[in-house]
C-alpha cells in the first residue's frame, strides 16, 4: 500500500472524514519525501488543480501532527515545514540571520538524543528537531 493510503486509512481508522482536499494535501506531502510548507503544499495542489485553500492545508497537516504522522520544524522567520515519519529522524541547524539550514548527521543526533534519554530519562523517538543560532559564516561576519 503506498505511503499516503496508510495514512488515509489510519486517519479514517481513528474516525476522520477523509474529504477530497484532505486527501490531496496528505498526498502532496507523504510523496514529496522533502521538508514542505502550508505555502507549498498549496502551491502543489494548485498546479494539480485541486482546491483546497491555505486554511485548508494548515488544518490538514495539524492533524496529521496530532495524530503523529508527521511532524512540524520551526525553519525560523515565522516559516514552519511539515515532513512524514517516512522522512525518518533528523535535525537542522538553523541560522537566525541567513536562514541557511545544515542537516545534523545521522550519527550526530543519536549520540545527542541518547545523552538526553540518559540525562534526563525521556524518550523522544521519533525525533524531528532544530537548533537555532548562527553558522560559521554569519558568527564571522559578526566579528
Amino acid at each position: 500500500m503506498p505511503h499516503c493510503h496508510t495514512f488515509l486509512e489510519e486517519l479514517r481508522r481513528r474516525g476522520y472524514r477523509i474529504t477530497r482536499q484532505r486527501k490531496a494535501v496528505v498526498e502532496v506531502v507523504a510523496h514529496s519525501g522533502r521538508h514542505m510548507t502550508a505555502e507549498e503544499v498549496a502551491s502543489e495542489l494548485s498546479r494539480k488543480q485541486e482546491k483546497a485553500d491555505l486554511a485548508t492545508v494548515y488544518r490538514s497537516l495539524e492533524l496529521l501532527v496530532m495524530n503523529g504522522l508527521a511532524s512540524k520544524l520551526d525553519l525560523g522567520d515565522g516559516r514552519t515545514a511539515y515532513a512524514t515519519g517516512r522522512h525518518g529522524p533528523h535535525a537542522h541547524l538553523v541560522c537566525r540571520r541567513c536562514g541557511k539550514i545544515t542537516e545534523v548527521s545521522e550519527e550526530d543526533i543519536s549520540r545527542i538524543v541518547s545523552f538526553l534519554e540518559e540525562k534526563y530519562d525521556f524518550d523522544s523517538r521519533p525525533y524531528h528537531f532544530s537548533l537555532h543560532g548562527l553558522c560559521s559564516s554569519c558568527r564571522t561576519e559578526a566579528g
